[in-house]
Parts: C-alpha cells; sequence; structure tokens
C-alpha cells in the first residue's frame, strides 16, 4: 500500500476536509482567530508517533507536544533539541505542518488539537508508516549518508585538550586492542574563536579572509606541537579526527585576555551585518542565563556570513580534519531578531539550529561528516545527530533509546547517544555493559565523557575528578581488569558488522526510510508490536531488544510475525512473547527469516573475531542466510551489489561481486 499525500492551505472559505482511511475517517476542522489558527481533527486511534526526537514516550498520545528548539542539560523529558511539526498514528493518517513557528499538539482528548499560525499550509498523509515517514522525508530533501567509516566506534572526551592526550589515545586503542574509527576532540581550540588550535601564534586575518595552515607557529604551544602531523598519525592509524564548533561570536569574560582574532570576527560581524540582529538594527546577543551569554551569533541565511565563517575554517580540511561535531544552535531568545533571508526570531526558535547545520554540510562536501545535536524539520538532509546530554543512570538511558526510536519515527535515518551517559559520575559496570550493547546496534557507537571535574562540578562531581568514560578507565576505577575484555568483544562485534550496517545506510538513503525503528515501522497492523517501545529494528533483517533494567541479563521479547534466528546462539523462534535469558556476550539480537546480514570476520568466522579497523576492504566478507528461503542484496562502496536468493538449499547469485565470500544457511 503506497501513501497518498495532499497539501492543503485552510482559509476562511474552506474550514472542513474529510480523509477516508481504511475502515476509518478522519475530519479537519480549521478555526482561525487573528494569527492564530487552531485545527481539529476528529479520528480514532491509539497511538501517535514522530514529532522529532522525544524522550518522554515514543507513542505521544495522552501528552501534549510543544515544537520548540530548547536546550536542556539532561534529563530532557518532554522537551527536545530536535523538534518537527509531524506526527502519524496507527489508523493510516500523518500530518505535517509547514512552518518553522511554535506549534502545540495536544493529543490528550478525544480529538487532537494543533494550535498555530493562521495561513500555515498542512500536508496531510495516508498510507502505511514506512510510506508516510518516506513521503515526509521527500518532501524536505534527500537524506545525507555519512562516510563508511562513521560507522565504525567513535571515541571521544572533552578533556583530550593536547597532542600528546590525542596521540596516547591510538597507544591506548593499540595496547588494549580496540578497534576505533572515529576521535573526537571538543577541547583543542583558543575558546574564543572555536577555529585556532591552543597555544598557537599567528597573524591575525580581517574582514573574512582565509587562514593558511603554514601561517601558524606552534612552536611555543603547550597543546599542539604539529597538529598537521598528529593528523597522519591518527590516519595512519585508521582513525579520523572530529573536531568540535559552536555558532558564537564568543563575548569573552572579564577575566579573559582579549583574543585578537575573536575581536576582528566581531568587529567584522557588526560592520557588515554577518550576525543576528535586533529590530532596530543592533547586534543580537544572547540573553543572560543561557549558554555563551552577550555573545553575537551568526546569520548563517547570509551568504557573506558563510564565506567568512568557513574561510576560517577551510585549512583544517587541508590538513586532514574529518568532520565537525555540531554542538548548540539553540540561542534565539527573542521574537523580534532579524536575519538576512527576511526570517524572524519566531520562525529562528526553531529554524536557526538547522540552517546552522545545512551551512556547514554545504560546506564539508562528500567526504566529511557532521555530528550535530540541534535540529528541526528536515533534520535527514544533515548527517548525523546524537541525543544530546544525559547523565550516566538507568532512567537516562531508558530516555535516550525512546529519543532515537521517535527521531528515526521522524524519519532521521543516522543517529547516536553517548554510552551510559556523558556527565556526572562514572556510570556503574552493568549500565555501561547494557549502553554499549544497546549502541553496537545503533547507527552511530560512541562513547565521550564531559570534561574531568564535570562541568557542574558541584551539582554533578565525577569520580575524583576522573570523568573519562573509556573502557579501560571504567575497568581501573572498579579494579575488575576482566570488563576491557568483555567491553572489546562489542568493539570488534561493531567492526564486524561494518558491510552490513553501510549496505543498509545505502538502502535507507535511496529508499528515504530510517535505519534504526520501531517494530510498528514493518508491522503497523500488529497491536501488540504497535506498542513496543523498547525493541527497534536495525535495517531490514536484525531486531534488537536491549536490556534495560539494572543488573538484567533476561527479558521479555516479542517478535512479530514470522520466524527469528537468534544471531549468536542460531536458536530458531517463532512470533510471540518469549523469555530470553542471556551471558555478557550476548543480547537478544534476531535475524528475520528470508533476510540476511553481510559480516566481516577473520578466519575463525565468530562474533567478536578481531579484525582490526579498516574500512577500505575486509578480512572476511561472511555472509548468514536465515531461514529456508529468502532474498539478500549486498552492495558497498568496494564494487560489491550482488544479491542471493535462496530456496530449501538451493542458492542463486546475481549482480557483482568484487571479492571472494562465504555464506552460511542459518536457522
Amino acid at each position: 500500500m503506497g501513501s497518498m499525500m495532499e497539501r492543503i492551505l485552510f482559509d476562511k472559505n474552506k474550514t472542513e476536509h474529510s480523509m477516508v482511511l481504511g475502515n476509518s475517517a478522519a475530519q479537519l476542522r480549521w478555526k482561525e482567530q487573528d494569527d492564530c489558527a487552531e485545527l481539529t481533527i476528529e479520528l480514532a486511534y491509539s497511538h501517535v508517533y514522530g514529532m522529532g526526537e522525544k524522550y518522554n514516550a515514543v507513542s505521544q498520545k495522552g501528552l501534549t507536544v510543544v515544537n520548540e528548539v530548547e536546550e536542556k542539560f539532561c534529563y530532557q523529558d518532554e522537551k527536545t533539541y530536535c523538534p518537527a511539526p509531524f506526527f502519524f498514528t496507527d489508523t493510516g493518517f500523518g500530518l505535517y505542518a509547514d512552518t518553522a513557528c511554535k506549534t502545540v499538539f495536544d493529543f490528550t482528548g478525544k480529538h487532537i488539537k494543533v494550535t498555530l499560525p493562521s495561513n500555515t499550509p498542512i500536508v496531510v498523509f495516508k498510507g502505511e508508516p514506512k510510506d508516510i515517514i518516506s513521503e515526509y522525508m521527500n518532501l524536505l530533501g534527500v537524506a545525507k549518508l555519512p562516510p563508511k567509516w562513521a560507522f565504525g566506534p567513535w571515541i571521544s572526551a572533552n578533556s583530550w585538550n593536547t597532542q600528546e592526550q590525542v596521540e596516547q589515545q591510538i597507544e591506548n586503542l593499540k595496547k588494549y586492542q580496540f578497534p576505533a574509527t572515529v576521535l573526537v576532540v571538543e577541547a583543542w581550540s583558543d575558546e574564543a574563536t572555536f577555529y585556532i588550535f591552543n597555544g598557537a601564534s599567528y597573524q591575525p586575518v580581517e574582514k573574512g579572509g582565509a587562514l593558511k595552515y603554514d601561517d601558524f607557529d606552534f612552536s611555543h604551544s603547550d597543546y599542539w606541537k604539529n597538529p598537521k602531523a598528529m593528523i597522519e598519525r591518527l590516519h595512519q592509524a585508521g582513525i579520523h579526527l572530529v573536531l568540535w564548533q559552536i555558532p558564537v561570536y564568543k563575548k569573552q569574560g572579564n577575566d579573559e585576555i582579549l583574543n585578537e582574532q575573536n575581536e576582528l570576527d566581531r568587529a567584522d560581524a557588526v560592520e557588515r551585518k554577518l550576525c543576528v540582529h535586533n529590530s532596530d538594527g543592533t547586534p543580537y546577543t544572547i540573553p543572560e542565563g543561557h549558554w555563551f551569554a552577550g555573545s553575537m551569533i551568526p546569520d548563517f541565511t547570509n551568504q557573506d556570513t558563510c564565506a567568512a565563517w568557513f574561510n576560517k575554517r577551510q585549512y583544517l580540511f587541508d590538513i586532514g580534519v574529518d568532520g565537525f561535531k555540531t554542538d548548540g544552535g539553540e540561542f534565539i531568545y527573542r521574537p523580534d531578531v532579524g536575519f538576512k533571508n527576511g526570517m524572524t526570531g519566531k520562525e529562528a526558535k526553531n529554524r536557526y539550529a538547522q540552517s546552522y547545520t545545512e551551512a556547514y554540510t554545504s560546506f564539508i562536501g562528500e567526504d566529511h561528516v557532521l555530528f550535530s545535536r540541534a535540529g528541526f524539520t528536515g533534520q535527514h538532509t544533515t548527517p548525523i545527530l546524537w541525543g544530546g546530554d544525559q547523565q550516566s543512570t538507568n532512567d537516562e538511558l531508558n530516555s535516550v533509546l525512546r529519543a532515537g526510536l521517535s527521531a528515526a519515527l521522524t524519519g532521521i535515518p543516522f543517529w547516536g547517544f553517548d554510552i551510559a551517559g556523558f556527565a556526572g559520575a562514572l556510570p556503574t559496570l552493568d549500565l555501561y555493559r547494557r549502553a554499549t550493547q544497546t549502541a553496537c546496534f545503533c547507527p552511530v557507537m560512541q562513547w565521550h565523557s564531559e570534561p574531568n571535574g564535570g562541568q557542574f562540578k558541584e551539582l554533578m562531581p565525577g569520580y575524583d575528578g576522573n570523568n573519562e568514560r573509556s573502557p579501560w578507565n571504567l575497568a581501573a576505577v572498579y579494579n575488575e581488569p576482566q570488563f576491557i575484555d568483555e567491553m572489546r568483544f562489542w568493539h570488534n562485534l561493531r567492526m564486524n558488522l561494518l558491510p552490513y550496517l553501510y549496505s543498509e545506510a545505502l538502502k535507507c538513503v535511496k529508499q528515504a526510510k530510517p535505519m534504526m525503528r520501531p517494530l510498528v515501522y514493518d508491522w503497523c497492523n500488529d497491536r501488540i508490536a504497535a506498542a513496543v517501545e523498547d525493541e527497534f529494528m536495525l535495517g531490514d533483517s536484525l531486531l534488537i531488544a536491549p536490556f534495560l533494567e539494572e543488573n538484567s541479563h533476561q527479558r521479555k521479547v516479542y517478535l512479530p510475525q514470522g520466524e527469528w534466528v537468534c544471531l549468536f546462539t542460531l536458536e530458531v523462534l517463532a512470533s510471540g512473547e518469549h523469555n530470553v535469558a542471556c551471558n555478557k556476550k550476548q543480547l537478544p539480537v534476531y535475524i528475520k527469516s528470508g533476510c540476511g546480514i553481510a559480516l566481516n570476520l577473520n578466519e575463525n568466522k565468530m562474533l567478536g573475531s578481531s579484525v582490526g579497523n579498516r574500512t577500505d576492504s575486509y578480512h572476511h566478507l561472511h555472509i548468514l542466510l536465515a531461514g529456508s528461503k529468502g532474498s539478500y542484496t549486498f552492495q558497498d562502496d568496494l564494487g560489491n551489489d550482488f544479491t542471493l536468493n535462496w530456496d530449501n538449499g538451493r542458492i542463486e547469485k546475481s549482480g557483482k561481486s568484487a571479492m571472494n565470500y562465504t555464506y552460511e544457511l542459518i536457522g
């Protein structure tokens, strides 16, 4: 069943619209008063999905949703960095309100009520979830595919602020035999311009002029002696470097030595109107009480701003930096500010974060990555989102998983979270274990740590000031050296899964669908599946049921229609509810019968086998084919694009294979 999409523009002469949805119907009623409107949708439904990245629940039935970008440090609950005025119900009805202004969706009563600006175009959808989500994504643009290396393990810590510390991570990975493909450095820059390495000497440039790496002198820096050589060593080790960014012309504090380049940038932004402005023409500054108070923010709707901003950052790509972590963007707190394209603060409260990441997406091109926290409608057109800030608690793990699943149902294909949270006291080993297992089967797998001592030391002190969330640091803190071996298994498994992950990512972009998706996406007519909020599919083949309770090694798992083959034991289970128990090297993960997964394994062909961190080749490409018959298509960036069809032991191959591979029939 395909989706039907219809754009409706209500006005005073047409206040009603009806849709037939299978055996039910939706009646839309429109009422305007001044510049505000209320849309009432009469519709019988049990679940409602979408609305962006929602931490409080996957189904928003019974809740009121305010679509407004908001920075909230930990325990986001009903707030979100990444909203979207889009939803669909279990009855086959979907709706998108085409506005960047604040909207309110009330799902608490008998009827759905939406409060929004007058003259807002409404797009309605009819169909199954996968069809509605695909139509919604295509309406707003093509999903952005991250590079293949982005699907390996990521490591990150705010405390790594010197070349010595970064290069020590290469040695740590070697010492503990962990694979990683991405290293994120947050505290690398001068904390004024956010594009100049700490301690570097240079000749400041005026009026948007470009910087060149050869103009820097690092000989007197206590932080970075030769960043270019450092990046070359990272690349030789198969690790890609991502640097932190923030969109501000920073106001420096009274106790800071004024940075000459920052002052030049601020003066240029004022003179050429490169920053967001108040209604009287003066530069808008972030109000007191908020992150980076007093700072001006760049107007990315202005091409002169983009040129000046990225001229200062091009040298980073010239020396091999592989991408940016685009933090922040939730900086519009007044409705009367103005932008070059005519947008006001009413729209920019939500739209600014997306214009910021869109500008970076245009700048980075095809071979780099963007890792962003905030966004709005059309988030799938920027490469990767992460679930923001969480403390290291079990409640936060549950919360961020809900955020990832609701984001997926809003068409966001590539998403990840900080394993076991990044803030506060160190996680318990059990929390870290279960979060690592879950992250191994998310589109992005990353551990990250806040600054040593904590950002809010009085409220959330770290473990004796040491907050690094590396597996080896956790093992040392808890005096459990065997924990390193346990965690190595899941990092190796992530590299085993890389062929499958990238093949599915390619498919998600081509077919406009999320990579990680709740069961309702594929089994919308299964009432039990529609209500499940703690299981998900990763691609077309794998079902994951993470352990979300403290010290849990067993749980109830619901398997939708068909047969399922356990990835770890190869046990075959029928559809329905099962009580499942696992040891520390297992997780309830199942391959859907009739589907396959491509793995990169070593000679022993065992899950968790070490294959290093290379993404430009496979140690041994091995494909598992589940069930007595089915079809699996594998494609990648190495010249493979082939399909295996099997039926009771007979295998038919078609397409192109660029290397030798083996396959195994299971279940």
